[in-house]
């Protein structure tokens, strides 16, 4: 079977064709970069704008890439939410004129949790139950699955996400956009050990999140020692927050793993594409003999194969689906429980 996904929940593009849910016969991605770069973060209506323009050139490339064509589709997965609510409507309703107009069935996928099956794609003997962190630039989720498909949330976070701190001090220094990427290259010159981060910490003892605290420290650092980006102290600096990110991330997966039985964890999402994290994680998995599951730095970030790939599991269980599928900004969900 081919299944056609589209991804539009952000600021990437992007189109993939699966055969059968596993094989990628393509994966063609369409960043914005450029065009937010001059505004240091995403601006939702440009953002939602440009997927309009693009949309059905990312599409027809997919399928050329492919060697497939519109008609030989079998089923077609687009991303439901959560996003940008302009840029979910794009995919979406794309997504459902095409399978309205081919009567093909379409499944509507979470994104963060087609960020976990981004693992799946690549390794498909992944060991259940496992743990799951997802980190980018709009979410900070911690997962916990007993088997497939059963994604119960039991960690987010609670203000800013890892990927958005580290964005947002970048765009404080004027360093550039994105800014995690450019902080991950420039805290290699520096000593992370330098600057002192407490660790966050939530008095309700659960597995929530907080980077707020960690991003006004870092501001307080800057103004109170008159760092910029011409500053020796700034590689250090950089250096140390991206520590106290990475530490605080390792902190609560410890103790998410002294609640819950876990075989293996996957940690994913675009901010996964860090060389220093995917470095500390491995330690932390090889010392307390844990298998760990990074997807490759391109399944890492927003793309469609991952999309189509939970796309197709979800049609093989439930055979269910429909075209009235609406787009969701954000999901609230109690602590321990499913996403609705």
């Amino acid at each position: 079977m081919l299944i056609l996904g589209i991804e539009t929940s952000c600021d990437e593009t992007s189109a993939a064709i699966l055969k059968d849910g596993r094989e990628i016969l393509s994966n063609v991605i369409l960043s914005q970069d450029e065009i937010h770069a001059y505004y240091g973060g995403i601006v939702p209506e440009l953002a939602s704008r440009q997927h309009i323009k693009t949309i059905d050139l990312i599409v027809k490339e997919s399928l050329t890439k492919a060697e497939v064509k519109l008609e030989e589709i079998d089923i077609f997965a687009v991303t439901q939410g959560p996003g940008l609510i302009g840029s979910l409507l794009i995919g979406l309703s794309f997504a459902k004129s095409l399978a309205f107009y081919f009567n093909k069935p379409l499944i509507g996928v979470n994104h963060i949790e087609a960020h976990i099956e981004a693992a799946f794609l690549e390794n498909s003997e992944i060991p259940f139950p496992c743990l799951a962190l997802v980190v980018s630039g709009g979410h900070t989720s911690l997962y916990y699955l007993s088997k497939e498909l059963d994604f119960k949330l039991i960690g987010k976070t609670r203000d800013d996400a890892a990927g958005e701190a580290l964005d947002k001090i970048a765009k404080f220094l004027q360093l550039g956009y994105p800014g995690g990427p450019i902080i991950d290259q420039l805290s290699k010159k520096g000593n992370p050990e330098k600057f002192f981060f407490p660790l966050p910490k939530i008095k309700d003892k659960s597995f929530d999140f907080s980077f707020s605290g960690l991003k006004t420290a870092a501001l307080r650092y800057i103004k109170e020692m008159n760092i910029d980006n011409k500053s020796p102290q700034m590689l250090d600096l950089l250096a140390s927050f991206q520590d106290a990110i990475i530490n605080f991330l390792i902190e609560n997966v410890k103790k998410a793993l002294q609640n819950y039985k876990a075989n293996s964890l996957i940690v994913c999402g675009g901010v996964a594409r860090n060389t220093r994290l995917r470095e500390i994680f491995k330690n932390f998995c090889e010392k307390i003999k844990i298998p760990l599951y990074i997807p490759s730095p391109r399944l890492c970030s927003d793309n469609a194969a991952m999309v189509a790939s939970l796309g197709f599991k979800k049609y093989k269980v439930s055979k269910e689906f429909n075209l009235n599928l609406d787009a969701y900004p954000r999901i609230h969900s109690s602590k321990g429980k499913k996403w609705k």
